[in-house]
């Protein structure tokens, strides 16, 4: 971050000139306001993004410039309350408004619709509260509406059907209640919809998979929306992530699933929709995602997630075999359901999953041995259900630990300590083998000895014994060597006592 000059700093000093951009995101300007920026009247572009400020937004700052279009306060300590003035008789050209990232409280004042202008809304994680005003369908221009990270309560506003050019929502992280309003089904150009971390209840609508058919992200976790899962959504044809974990759907996964064009390309399909053109190209879009056992943000990244969340629901039936023709997968969570059968041994078809959760269902059966060539599989839990047989421990199933496969009575072999039968009965059966071997070994070795020992005595005793001349003949033999042995030693002995004296 860098440092502010304190000449800027001065509130006595009035600049000479008029700016019309000011980007000093990321330098130490706060606590407060610089006064002289009241000075200016000519501003299109102010960036005080990252800035350490941390007062309340003055009054004066609202009429800073009638031709300010681009105003960014994120990233601050900025407290108090939206002003309920109307603020857009003074900024009446403004395009992009991003104030997240604070902690302003208070609500969201009803005059924020007459900023009809407006292209993108920002006000993600700060303390906001109330209800979303009604009034904010004025903005007809909106492109991104981000109240995310808030404490607003309340319906979702049916007048929010009216922003048809919306590419972006997100209302996750709030209080809000109740059922969607069929309004939304006239945002049709939206590619984003992430109500998640909400109290909305009723069941998912069908017509999210006909009239949202742009869709790529559509995000619904933690909420409490009830039914089954309408099998339109098929028809979201460029979806990249569908997150409806942690709610109270019930029935069969639709077979329909494996028509999600998107998520069946083995390669990452652009997806230039997400990253927004012209005023709004200064928004990035950001997503959570649960998957590994943890909370992962994606932002730039975003387009390289492909995903599937449907667990912690009352899903059933059968395990959806179609699901393996979705080539794209990276993420697939279906755990903490009542889903039953095998898992297909053409799960190895793909070959971008990264993480695969089918823990706390009813799956049964062996786990194919496919999946040990899933070489980018790095996180593995099929705990809690009821497989059986020997665990396929070799390639890429090697890598992953005991808590993997825990909870399956009938399943058995590394890493697991339960030994299946046939590894105990084929060790026993080594080691009677090598017990008999080994017996039989040993036998002919202090067999061979024996022979070996009575053969070098007994041959030259009956060769000798047979002839009487080739008896003495040996002996005499044997007396040379040993008299010529004995001499030798005295010649030895009788040179190294002469070299002594």
């Amino acid at each position: 971050m860098g440092k502010f000059p304190n000449w800027l700093a001065n509130s006595n000093w009035t600049p000479p000139f008029q700016l019309r951009t000011l980007s000093m995101g990321s330098c130490h300007i706060g606590p407060a306001f610089p006064a002289w920026l009241q000075s200016q009247k000519n501003f299109e572009y102010l960036d005080l993004s990252n800035a350490s400020i941390s007062s309340s937004i003055p009054n004066w700052f609202w009429n800073i410039s009638s031709n300010l279009e681009y105003l960014i306060l994120s990233h601050n300590q900025l407290e108090g309350q939206l002003p309920n003035s109307n603020i857009g008789e003074f900024l009446p050209n403004l395009l992009f408004l991003s104030l997240s990232g604070n902690q302003i409280t208070g609500t969201i004042p009803d005059s924020i619709g007459h900023l009809s202008s407006l292209e993108v809304i920002d006000f993600s994680s700060n303390n906001l509260i109330g209800a979303i005003p009604s009034t904010i369908n004025n903005c007809s221009s909106l492109i991104v509406l981000d109240l995310g990270n808030n404490n607003l309560f309340g319906m979702i506003p049916k007048s929010l059907g009216s922003l048809q050019l919306l590419k972006s929502l997100h209302l996750n992280y709030n209080k809000l209640s109740g059922e969607l309003p069929s309004s939304l089904r006239n945002l049709t150009g939206l590619d984003v919809l992430d109500l998640s971390y909400n109290n909305l209840s009723g069941q998912i609508p069908a017509w999210i998979g006909t009239a949202l058919s742009n869709l790529v992200i559509l995000n619904l976790r933690l909420n409490m929306f009830s039914g089954r899962l309408p099998s339109l959504l098929s028809n979201l044809s460029s979806l990249h992530v569908l997150d409806l974990a942690q709610n109270n759907l019930m029935g069969e996964i639709p077979v329909s699933l494996v028509e999600l064009k998107a998520m069946a390309q083995d390669h990452n399909m652009s997806i230039s929709s997400l990253y927004h053109n012209g005023s709004s190209s200064l928004y990035e879009e950001r997503l959570i995602v649960i998957t590994k056992g943890l909370s992962l943000e994606y932002s730039r990244t975003l387009s390289l997630v492909v995903s599937i969340d449907l667990s912690d629901n009352n899903l059933s039936g059968e395990f959806p075999k179609g699901i393996t023709k979705l080539f794209g997968l990276v993420f697939l969570n279906l755990s903490m359901n009542h889903i039953i059968g095998r898992i297909p041994e053409n799960i190895s078809m793909l070959r971008q999953l990264s993480s695969l959760d089918l823990s706390s269902n009813k799956l049964f059966g062996s786990i194919p041995s496919s999946m040990s060539s899933l070489s980018t599989l790095g996180y593995l839990n099929l705990s809690n259900n009821n497989f059986s047989e020997k665990i396929p421990f070799i390639g890429q199933m090697s890598t992953f630990k005991e808590s993997a496969f825990a909870g399956n009575p009938n399943l058995c072999g590394t890493p697991l300590v339960i030994k299946c039968q046939d590894e105990g009965t084929d060790k026993n059966q080594s080691d009677v083998e090598d017990k008999i071997d080994g017996g039989f070994v040993d036998q002919w070795f202090y067999l061979s000895i024996g022979l070996g020992f009575a053969m070098g005595m007994l041959v030259p005793y009956f060769v000798l014994a047979m002839r009487r001349s080739w008896c003495d003949a040996y002996f005499d033999l044997v007396d040379k060597i040993v008299k010529w042995l004995l001499f030798r030693r005295r010649v030895t002995y009788t040179r190294n006592h002469a070299q002594r004296k």
